[in-house]
């Protein structure tokens, strides 16, 4: 059985491991992301469940792969 809050403390642990990796604010993913810093805050910890266009534009700003979140 799918555990829908693991799934998306996990996806907010890989985001928040890959933008720290390349030193970027929580700040500076909003606004290239066109999404509020308190969006991106409550998706690194688990408490949003994001949209598929959101985590697509989240990749493509820190220039990974959408497997690489999910994952």
């Amino acid at each position: 059985m799918v555990d829908n809050e693991q799934i998306l403390k996990s996806i907010g642990d890989n985001i928040r491991k890959f933008r720290d990796s390349k030193n970027i604010s929580q700040q500076e993913l909003a606004d290239h992301s066109n999404v509020a810093k308190s969006t991106i805050h409550r998706i690194e910890n688990g408490k949003l469940n994001p949209s598929i266009v959101t985590i697509l534009k989240i990749c493509e700003h820190l220039q990974i792969d959408v497997n690489q979140i999910v994952h």
